[in-house]
Protein backbone atom coordinates (compact mmCIF):
# COMPACT_ATOMS: atom_id res chain seq x y z
CA UNK A 1 0.00 0.00 0.00
CA UNK A 2 1.08 3.54 -0.70
CA UNK A 3 1.64 5.49 2.51
CA UNK A 4 3.36 8.60 3.68
CA UNK A 5 7.13 8.25 4.05
CA UNK A 6 6.73 8.24 7.82
CA UNK A 7 3.44 6.88 9.21
CA UNK A 8 1.48 9.31 11.33
CA UNK A 9 0.62 8.68 14.93
CA UNK A 10 -3.05 8.81 15.90
CA UNK A 11 -2.35 12.07 17.73
CA UNK A 12 -0.78 13.62 14.62
CA UNK A 13 -3.64 12.44 12.39
CA UNK A 14 -6.14 14.04 14.74
CA UNK A 15 -4.14 17.24 14.77
CA UNK A 16 -4.21 17.39 10.97
CA UNK A 17 -7.96 16.77 10.90
CA UNK A 18 -8.52 19.47 13.52
CA UNK A 19 -7.58 22.00 10.81
CA UNK A 20 -11.06 21.54 9.31
CA UNK A 21 -14.23 23.10 10.73
CA UNK A 22 -16.26 20.56 12.66
CA UNK A 23 -19.51 20.71 14.59
CA UNK A 24 -20.16 18.06 17.26
CA UNK A 25 -23.17 15.88 16.49
CA UNK A 26 -22.35 12.28 17.40
CA UNK A 27 -21.77 10.19 20.48
CA UNK A 28 -18.11 9.47 19.85
CA UNK A 29 -16.12 7.33 20.10
CA UNK A 30 -18.64 4.58 19.43
CA UNK A 31 -18.19 1.25 21.25
CA UNK A 32 -16.08 -1.61 19.93
CA UNK A 33 -17.32 -4.83 21.48
CA UNK A 34 -16.93 -8.58 20.97
CA UNK A 35 -19.66 -10.85 19.60
CA UNK A 36 -19.00 -14.11 21.48
CA UNK A 37 -22.16 -16.03 20.57
CA UNK A 38 -22.10 -14.90 16.96
CA UNK A 39 -18.41 -15.87 16.72
CA UNK A 40 -19.07 -19.28 18.27
CA UNK A 41 -21.89 -19.93 15.80
CA UNK A 42 -19.47 -19.31 12.92
CA UNK A 43 -16.61 -21.30 14.42
CA UNK A 44 -13.90 -18.96 13.16
CA UNK A 45 -12.00 -15.97 14.53
CA UNK A 46 -13.56 -13.74 17.16
CA UNK A 47 -15.76 -11.09 15.58
CA UNK A 48 -15.92 -7.61 17.09
CA UNK A 49 -18.47 -4.98 16.16
CA UNK A 50 -17.82 -1.25 15.85
CA UNK A 51 -21.14 0.30 16.84
CA UNK A 52 -21.58 3.24 14.49
CA UNK A 53 -25.28 2.50 14.71
CA UNK A 54 -24.89 4.20 18.12
CA UNK A 55 -23.78 7.65 16.95
CA UNK A 56 -26.88 9.20 18.48
CA UNK A 57 -28.95 11.36 16.16
CA UNK A 58 -32.26 9.81 15.03
CA UNK A 59 -31.25 6.15 15.46
CA UNK A 60 -27.61 6.81 14.57
CA UNK A 61 -25.45 5.67 11.68
CA UNK A 62 -22.35 6.59 9.72
CA UNK A 63 -23.73 9.80 8.20
CA UNK A 64 -23.69 11.48 11.61
CA UNK A 65 -19.88 11.36 11.49
CA UNK A 66 -19.98 12.72 7.93
CA UNK A 67 -22.24 15.58 8.90
CA UNK A 68 -19.92 16.85 11.63
CA UNK A 69 -17.65 18.06 8.81
CA UNK A 70 -20.16 18.66 6.01
CA UNK A 71 -22.55 20.80 8.03
CA UNK A 72 -19.68 22.68 9.68
CA UNK A 73 -18.67 23.67 6.16
CA UNK A 74 -22.25 24.67 5.35
CA UNK A 75 -22.41 26.86 8.45
CA UNK A 76 -19.03 28.37 7.63
CA UNK A 77 -20.43 29.44 4.25
CA UNK A 78 -23.49 31.01 5.87
CA UNK A 79 -26.02 28.48 4.58
CA UNK A 80 -29.58 28.71 5.82
CA UNK A 81 -30.97 25.70 3.94
CA UNK A 82 -29.67 22.27 2.99
CA UNK A 83 -30.82 20.58 -0.23
CA UNK A 84 -30.05 16.88 -0.05
CA UNK A 85 -31.15 13.81 -1.95
CA UNK A 86 -30.99 10.03 -2.23
CA UNK A 87 -33.42 7.11 -2.28
CA UNK A 88 -36.79 7.14 -0.57
CA UNK A 89 -35.50 5.10 2.39
CA UNK A 90 -32.21 6.98 2.64
CA UNK A 91 -30.31 6.67 5.91
CA UNK A 92 -28.19 9.61 4.75
CA UNK A 93 -31.20 11.90 4.40
CA UNK A 94 -32.71 10.83 7.72
CA UNK A 95 -29.50 11.61 9.62
CA UNK A 96 -28.98 14.84 7.68
CA UNK A 97 -32.52 15.98 8.50
CA UNK A 98 -31.79 15.26 12.17
CA UNK A 99 -28.52 17.20 12.07
CA UNK A 100 -30.25 20.16 10.39
CA UNK A 101 -32.90 20.15 13.11
CA UNK A 102 -30.19 20.20 15.77
CA UNK A 103 -28.34 23.07 14.08
CA UNK A 104 -31.36 25.15 13.08
CA UNK A 105 -31.00 24.69 9.33
CA UNK A 106 -33.93 24.17 6.97
CA UNK A 107 -33.73 20.83 5.16
CA UNK A 108 -35.28 19.94 1.81
CA UNK A 109 -34.97 16.34 0.62
CA UNK A 110 -35.27 15.23 -2.99
CA UNK A 111 -35.98 11.50 -2.76
CA UNK A 112 -35.94 9.12 -5.71
CA UNK A 113 -38.53 6.36 -5.64
CA UNK A 114 -36.27 4.05 -7.63
CA UNK A 115 -39.04 1.48 -7.95
CA UNK A 116 -39.73 1.45 -4.20
CA UNK A 117 -42.88 2.37 -2.33
CA UNK A 118 -43.14 5.90 -0.99
CA UNK A 119 -45.38 4.81 1.88
CA UNK A 120 -44.55 6.98 4.88
CA UNK A 121 -42.70 4.55 7.11
CA UNK A 122 -39.13 3.72 8.12
CA UNK A 123 -36.62 6.46 7.28
CA UNK A 124 -39.21 8.45 5.33
CA UNK A 125 -41.46 8.73 8.37
CA UNK A 126 -38.51 10.02 10.38
CA UNK A 127 -37.71 12.61 7.70
CA UNK A 128 -41.15 14.14 8.20
CA UNK A 129 -40.97 13.93 11.99
CA UNK A 130 -37.62 15.74 11.89
CA UNK A 131 -39.15 18.66 10.01
CA UNK A 132 -37.68 18.14 6.54
CA UNK A 133 -39.67 19.07 3.46
CA UNK A 134 -39.79 16.17 1.01
CA UNK A 135 -40.02 16.12 -2.79
CA UNK A 136 -40.48 12.76 -4.53
CA UNK A 137 -38.88 12.25 -7.93
CA UNK A 138 -38.73 9.28 -10.29
CA UNK A 139 -34.95 9.22 -10.58
CA UNK A 140 -32.45 6.56 -9.51
CA UNK A 141 -29.71 7.28 -7.00
CA UNK A 142 -26.76 8.62 -8.98
CA UNK A 143 -25.82 11.28 -11.54
CA UNK A 144 -29.36 12.14 -12.74
CA UNK A 145 -30.55 12.84 -9.21
CA UNK A 146 -27.42 14.87 -8.42
CA UNK A 147 -27.98 16.99 -11.54
CA UNK A 148 -31.60 17.67 -10.53
CA UNK A 149 -30.43 18.74 -7.07
CA UNK A 150 -27.82 21.09 -8.57
CA UNK A 151 -30.41 22.74 -10.85
CA UNK A 152 -32.82 23.31 -7.98
CA UNK A 153 -30.05 24.76 -5.82
CA UNK A 154 -29.11 27.23 -8.56
CA UNK A 155 -32.76 28.26 -8.89
CA UNK A 156 -33.03 28.96 -5.16
CA UNK A 157 -29.71 30.81 -5.08
CA UNK A 158 -30.92 33.02 -7.92
CA UNK A 159 -33.90 33.85 -5.69
CA UNK A 160 -31.53 34.96 -2.93
CA UNK A 161 -31.61 31.85 -0.72
CA UNK A 162 -28.36 30.66 0.89
CA UNK A 163 -28.43 27.00 -0.10
CA UNK A 164 -25.87 24.28 0.55
CA UNK A 165 -26.48 21.21 -1.60
CA UNK A 166 -25.12 17.80 -2.38
CA UNK A 167 -22.03 18.26 -4.53
CA UNK A 168 -19.74 15.24 -4.76
CA UNK A 169 -16.57 17.31 -5.13
CA UNK A 170 -17.29 19.23 -1.92
CA UNK A 171 -19.15 16.72 0.22
CA UNK A 172 -17.41 13.40 -0.33
CA UNK A 173 -13.87 14.37 0.81
CA UNK A 174 -15.20 16.08 3.95
CA UNK A 175 -17.30 13.07 4.80
CA UNK A 176 -14.30 10.80 4.23
CA UNK A 177 -12.21 12.68 6.79
CA UNK A 178 -14.63 11.51 9.48
CA UNK A 179 -13.90 7.86 8.73
CA UNK A 180 -10.15 8.33 8.89
CA UNK A 181 -10.95 9.23 12.51
CA UNK A 182 -13.10 6.12 12.85
CA UNK A 183 -10.22 3.93 11.67
CA UNK A 184 -8.05 5.60 14.29
CA UNK A 185 -10.67 4.76 16.91
CA UNK A 186 -10.69 1.11 15.84
CA UNK A 187 -6.89 0.91 16.06
CA UNK A 188 -6.84 2.62 19.44
CA UNK A 189 -9.71 0.62 20.95
CA UNK A 190 -8.33 -2.67 19.64
CA UNK A 191 -4.93 -1.99 21.18
CA UNK A 192 -6.56 -1.08 24.48
CA UNK A 193 -8.39 -4.43 24.43
CA UNK A 194 -5.16 -6.27 23.62
CA UNK A 195 -6.41 -7.21 20.15
CA UNK A 196 -4.87 -6.97 16.68
CA UNK A 197 -7.63 -7.27 14.06
CA UNK A 198 -6.83 -8.79 10.70
CA UNK A 199 -9.63 -7.03 8.83
CA UNK A 200 -12.47 -4.51 8.96
CA UNK A 201 -15.65 -5.24 6.99
CA UNK A 202 -17.88 -2.37 5.89
CA UNK A 203 -20.77 -1.76 3.51
CA UNK A 204 -19.84 1.34 1.54
CA UNK A 205 -19.73 2.73 -1.96
CA UNK A 206 -18.31 6.12 -1.13
CA UNK A 207 -16.97 8.37 1.60
CA UNK A 208 -17.05 5.93 4.51
CA UNK A 209 -14.79 3.46 2.71
CA UNK A 210 -12.59 6.25 1.33
CA UNK A 211 -12.02 7.60 4.83
CA UNK A 212 -11.10 4.17 6.17
CA UNK A 213 -8.60 3.82 3.33
CA UNK A 214 -7.09 7.20 4.21
CA UNK A 215 -6.85 6.31 7.91
CA UNK A 216 -5.25 2.95 7.15
CA UNK A 217 -2.68 4.53 4.83
CA UNK A 218 -1.87 7.47 7.12
CA UNK A 219 -1.35 5.22 10.14
CA UNK A 220 0.20 2.35 8.15
CA UNK A 221 -2.29 0.12 9.95
CA UNK A 222 -1.86 -3.59 9.24
CA UNK A 223 -5.58 -4.18 8.84
CA UNK A 224 -7.22 -5.35 5.61
CA UNK A 225 -10.24 -3.32 4.57
CA UNK A 226 -12.98 -5.48 3.08
CA UNK A 227 -15.28 -3.01 1.31
CA UNK A 228 -18.63 -4.51 0.31
CA UNK A 229 -20.39 -2.37 -2.29
CA UNK A 230 -24.18 -2.14 -1.85
CA UNK A 231 -24.64 -0.55 -5.30
CA UNK A 232 -22.98 -0.62 -8.72
CA UNK A 233 -21.97 2.89 -9.75
CA UNK A 234 -21.50 3.82 -13.42
CA UNK A 235 -17.80 4.56 -12.81
CA UNK A 236 -14.64 2.79 -11.65
CA UNK A 237 -15.42 2.19 -7.99
CA UNK A 238 -11.86 1.54 -6.79
CA UNK A 239 -10.50 4.59 -8.62
CA UNK A 240 -13.28 6.77 -7.21
CA UNK A 241 -12.61 5.63 -3.63
CA UNK A 242 -8.89 6.26 -4.02
CA UNK A 243 -9.55 9.72 -5.50
CA UNK A 244 -11.91 10.63 -2.64
CA UNK A 245 -9.38 9.42 -0.07
CA UNK A 246 -6.67 11.56 -1.65
CA UNK A 247 -8.92 14.62 -1.88
CA UNK A 248 -9.63 14.18 1.84
CA UNK A 249 -5.89 13.92 2.47
CA UNK A 250 -5.35 17.21 0.65
CA UNK A 251 -8.02 18.89 2.78
CA UNK A 252 -6.09 18.04 5.94
CA UNK A 253 -2.65 18.84 4.57
CA UNK A 254 -1.42 15.34 3.76
CA UNK A 255 -0.02 14.01 0.48
CA UNK A 256 -1.93 11.60 -1.75
CA UNK A 257 -1.39 8.13 -0.36
CA UNK A 258 -4.03 5.74 -1.75
CA UNK A 259 -3.87 4.07 -5.15
CA UNK A 260 -6.79 2.20 -6.82
CA UNK A 261 -4.77 -0.99 -6.45
CA UNK A 262 -4.90 -0.53 -2.67
CA UNK A 263 -8.68 -0.87 -2.69
CA UNK A 264 -10.29 -4.25 -1.98
CA UNK A 265 -13.91 -3.77 -2.98
CA UNK A 266 -16.50 -6.30 -4.12
CA UNK A 267 -20.08 -6.25 -5.35
CA UNK A 268 -20.29 -10.06 -5.11
CA UNK A 269 -22.79 -9.81 -2.23
CA UNK A 270 -25.12 -7.28 -3.88
CA UNK A 271 -27.65 -9.94 -4.86
CA UNK A 272 -30.34 -8.80 -7.28
CA UNK A 273 -29.44 -5.13 -6.95
CA UNK A 274 -29.39 -2.00 -4.85
CA UNK A 275 -32.20 -1.79 -2.31
CA UNK A 276 -33.15 -5.45 -2.78
CA UNK A 277 -32.57 -7.86 0.15
CA UNK A 278 -30.44 -10.92 -0.58
CA UNK A 279 -30.82 -14.43 0.83
CA UNK A 280 -27.28 -14.32 2.27
CA UNK A 281 -27.97 -10.93 3.81
CA UNK A 282 -31.17 -12.15 5.43
CA UNK A 283 -29.33 -15.14 6.89
CA UNK A 284 -26.68 -12.78 8.30
CA UNK A 285 -29.35 -10.47 9.73
CA UNK A 286 -31.06 -13.41 11.46
CA UNK A 287 -27.85 -14.86 12.86
CA UNK A 288 -26.68 -11.60 14.44
CA UNK A 289 -30.13 -10.78 15.81
CA UNK A 290 -30.62 -14.21 17.36
CA UNK A 291 -27.15 -14.62 18.83
CA UNK A 292 -26.42 -11.06 20.00
CA UNK A 293 -29.68 -9.08 19.94
CA UNK A 294 -28.19 -6.58 17.44
CA UNK A 295 -30.06 -5.63 14.28
CA UNK A 296 -28.66 -4.83 10.88
CA UNK A 297 -30.75 -3.79 7.86
CA UNK A 298 -31.06 -5.63 4.54
CA UNK A 299 -29.72 -3.09 2.03
CA UNK A 300 -26.24 -2.27 3.35
CA UNK A 301 -25.05 -3.78 6.61
CA UNK A 302 -26.58 -7.25 6.20
CA UNK A 303 -24.73 -7.68 2.90
CA UNK A 304 -21.38 -6.70 4.43
CA UNK A 305 -22.04 -9.10 7.28
CA UNK A 306 -22.84 -11.80 4.71
CA UNK A 307 -19.40 -11.22 3.17
CA UNK A 308 -17.75 -11.64 6.57
CA UNK A 309 -19.68 -14.86 7.23
CA UNK A 310 -18.73 -16.24 3.82
CA UNK A 311 -15.05 -15.45 4.36
CA UNK A 312 -15.09 -17.18 7.75
CA UNK A 313 -16.79 -20.27 6.33
CA UNK A 314 -14.37 -20.42 3.41
CA UNK A 315 -11.35 -20.16 5.72
CA UNK A 316 -10.15 -16.88 4.22
CA UNK A 317 -9.38 -15.25 7.59
CA UNK A 318 -6.65 -16.15 10.09
CA UNK A 319 -8.17 -17.88 13.10
CA UNK A 320 -5.72 -16.33 15.57
CA UNK A 321 -6.65 -12.68 14.92
CA UNK A 322 -10.06 -11.08 15.45
CA UNK A 323 -12.05 -9.38 12.70
CA UNK A 324 -14.10 -6.18 13.00
CA UNK A 325 -17.55 -5.61 11.52
CA UNK A 326 -18.28 -1.89 11.16
CA UNK A 327 -22.01 -1.41 11.74
CA UNK A 328 -22.90 1.77 9.85
CA UNK A 329 -26.52 1.86 11.04
CA UNK A 330 -29.64 2.15 8.92
CA UNK A 331 -31.97 0.07 11.09
CA UNK A 332 -35.12 2.25 10.56
CA UNK A 333 -35.21 0.83 7.01
CA UNK A 334 -36.13 -2.56 8.52
CA UNK A 335 -39.73 -1.43 8.83
CA UNK A 336 -39.98 -0.62 5.13
CA UNK A 337 -38.88 -4.19 4.30
CA UNK A 338 -41.40 -5.93 6.53
CA UNK A 339 -42.86 -8.18 3.82
CA UNK A 340 -39.47 -9.35 2.56
CA UNK A 341 -38.13 -9.99 6.06
CA UNK A 342 -41.17 -11.65 7.60
CA UNK A 343 -41.91 -14.40 5.14
CA UNK A 344 -44.65 -16.55 6.61
CA UNK A 345 -43.49 -19.83 8.11
CA UNK A 346 -39.84 -18.89 8.42
CA UNK A 347 -39.74 -16.63 11.50
CA UNK A 348 -42.09 -18.12 14.06
CA UNK A 349 -45.30 -16.58 12.67
CA UNK A 350 -48.37 -18.46 13.86
CA UNK A 351 -51.25 -16.50 12.35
Amino acid sequence: MSTTATPLTIVHLRQQIARLPRTPLGHLPTPLEPLPRFSAALGGPTVWIKRDDCTGLAFGGNKTRHNEFILAHALQLGAEKLLWGAGVQSNNCRQTAAACAKLGLACHLMLGRGGHSDEIQGNLLLDYLLGATVEMVDLPLGPELYERIARRAEQWRAEGQRVYCWDNAIVKPRAAVSYALCLAEIVEQSARAGENPSAVYVASAGSTAAGLLLGKAALAAEIALRIVAPIRWPWDHAADLAATANQAAELIGLPAMVQPGDVQTTDQYLGDGYGIPSAAGQEALDLLARTEGILVEPVYTAKALAALIDDVRQGRLPSDRPVVFLHTGGTPALFAYRDELLRRGERGLTH
